[in-house]
């Protein structure tokens, strides 16, 4: 009987210290909940969303587009920030971004809170670039920029009207057209191409959040003109390496001599033994070139070389003149301004000047002059062979990436006219189409009529 009773004894015993380790464990449990809790919190805030790389959790968010004649001063005292912490921001900016390039219809953003008082301004220059200006307690400001995806897209199209039409027609970027006429500046004559040319190419397209903003570069290349087909193919050698366009046979597509000064022109008067002088008003030599343009385009160097005159005349106008080695110097005239000096090493497609109307000249235009041996010949006679074709030691790899871009190329498919329609096609001479579009503000911005 006292056996029982002990083992009920221990058995109440057991229960009492079980139960007591229970509310003693669930005690410590509970503890931590408040942790836990502050854990989640931060997680949260951690997780909240973010404009810029800045959270906007207690911020109210006002995204506006800065206006005519409006500076950074302007805008930051409607949002209760003094001149003295204004200059504070100005002096800061320098070496990061120059406030006096804060341009009318660029969008800027501002954190404010509930007061109306501004946290952070947040000026964009262009749709990848920021700046931000913290302008809390110890002002700074740093540059930083959105995430760009960049994406491989193709496009093909048969000109009817312009390069710059087809490609927008075509869902593509017209800026494109830039870096064909630089491609095949060497090659195809972008002063003459004809309605039934066509062309494909794979091209890498940038996106900020989620809307394209330009194209970048193009991979590759098939321009077909007067029944011929040119292929471009980018490709760089080495990290150290400049990367540059070559045919399918590894060719670069980059002459000695680029054919014009100008990227954007059209040629209004050509080199001839007899020609009317405008301003003389009477018949003589035209021993140049002239590339119309509008005024302040800019003049490029149309192979490597020294300035050897950088001067000004009475019938040149300003003009430079460059040696690019014991046979070859160039000349360029009428320019508004000069951007090298005598004694100056320049590389080809640097720029030299700038389109103007000075010393005997009646309009906006470069007359480009071109020495071989000493004697005055026609530039766009001359035939110059093409630079170093691909390294050797690149040709595996080389022809690895050719035969990628040929079937990415040949997979892109359209519709192109017939050989007979293409030869019986009106030439859409530039010269003839220059005074209707002269007045197309997009192409006076830089898509003129060589890209016609």
């Amino acid at each position: 009987m006292t056996s029982r009773k002990n083992v009920l004894a221990l058995v109440v015993l057991g229960v009492i210290v079980l139960g007591a380790g229970f509310i003693s464990l669930s005690s410590f449990d509970a503890t931590p909940e408040q942790p836990m809790a502050l854990a989640e919190s931060a997680t949260a805030a951690d997780n909240s969303a973010l404009l810029f790389g800045l959270a906007i959790d207690g911020f109210d968010i006002e995204k506006e587009t800065v206006k005519r004649n409006e500076f950074l001063s302007d805008i930051l005292q409607r949002y209760q920030i003094d001149l003295p912490s204004i200059s504070v921001a100005a002096e800061r900016s320098k070496g990061v971004f120059d406030v006096r390039k804060i341009a009318a219809g660029h969008g800027y953003t501002v954190f404010k809170d509930q007061a109306g008082k501004a946290h952070y301004f947040v000026y964009q220059p262009n749709p990848i670039d920021y700046v931000v200006y913290d302008l809390r307690d110890g002002i700074s400001v740093y540059k930083a920029q959105k995430p760009v995806d960049t994406k491989l897209e193709t496009v093909a199209g048969v000109i009817q009207s312009s390069l710059y039409e087809t490609l927008e027609a075509n869902g593509a970027s017209p800026d494109l057209a830039v870096q064909l006429a630089e491609i095949y500046g060497w090659a195809v004559n972008f002063y003459r191409i004809n309605k039934g040319d066509w062309f494909k190419l794979v091209y890498e397209r940038k996106y900020v959040d989620g809307q394209p903003v330009g194209p970048g570069r193009i991979e590759s290349a098939v321009f077909g003109h007067n029944g011929k087909e040119y292929q471009a193919f980018y490709f760089e050698g080495a990290d150290d390496e400049r990367g540059s366009y070559y045919d399918e046979n590894g060719k670069s597509l980059r002459r000695t001599f680029l054919k014009a000064p100008l990227k954007y022109s059209r040629i209004s008067s050509r080199y001839t033994m007899r020609r009317f002088h405008p301003v003389q008003r009477r018949w003589k030599a035209h021993l140049g070139t002239d590339f119309a343009a509008p005024h302040g385009t800019p003049i490029v160097a149309t192979a490597a070389g020294v300035v050897t005159e950088s001067s000004y005349g009475s019938g040149n106008g300003n003009y430079v003149k460059i040696q690019h080695d014991n046979v070859y110097t160039t000349q360029y005239l009428h320019m508004s301004k000069r951007a090298v000096k005598r004694g100056q090493r320049v590389s080809q497609g640097q720029v030299i000047g700038y389109v103007g109307s000075t010393g005997l000249a009646t309009g906006p235009h470069v007359c480009y002059r071109f020495w071989k041996h000493g004697k005055q010949v026609d530039a766009l006679a001359q035939v110059f062979p093409p630079s170093e074709p691909i390294n050797e030691k690149y040709r595996v790899a080389f022809n690895r990436t050719l035969n990628t871009q040929q079937q990415v190329l040949a997979s892109i498919g359209f519709e192109k006219q017939s050989n007979l329609e293409v030869y019986s096609a009106l030439a859409f001479r530039i010269d003839q189409l220059f005074e209707p579009v002269e007045k197309d503000s997009r192409l006076l911005e830089g898509f003129s009529a060589q890209m016609l």
